[in-house]
């Protein structure tokens, strides 16, 4: 079984993330989450879906972009 590196919880269902060179044990998508999901620079939540990037800084929408910075970001619609 492996630990997750989050809560420490052994699970026999735990899985292997790596991203940017490093690998990340987790036992659920929340402790992943909570562990590599980016904050958004303007209103501090986890940027959990496709975010908006400004010059290198995260945020959750466009609308937290725009007041943050003096971009003028659009959230894509399909």
């Amino acid at each position: 079984m492996a630990k997750c590196e989050v809560c420490g919880n052994e699970y026999d269902k735990a899985f292997i993330v790596e991203a940017a060179g490093a690998r990340h044990t987790f036992d659920s998508f929340e402790c992943a989450i909570q562990a590599m999901a980016p904050i958004c620079e303007h209103c501090q939540c986890k940027v959990i879906g496709h975010g908006v990037e400004v010059d290198g800084q995260f945020f959750c929408c466009a609308h937290c972009a725009r007041l943050a910075t003096s971009a003028d970001v659009r959230d894509r619609v399909a």
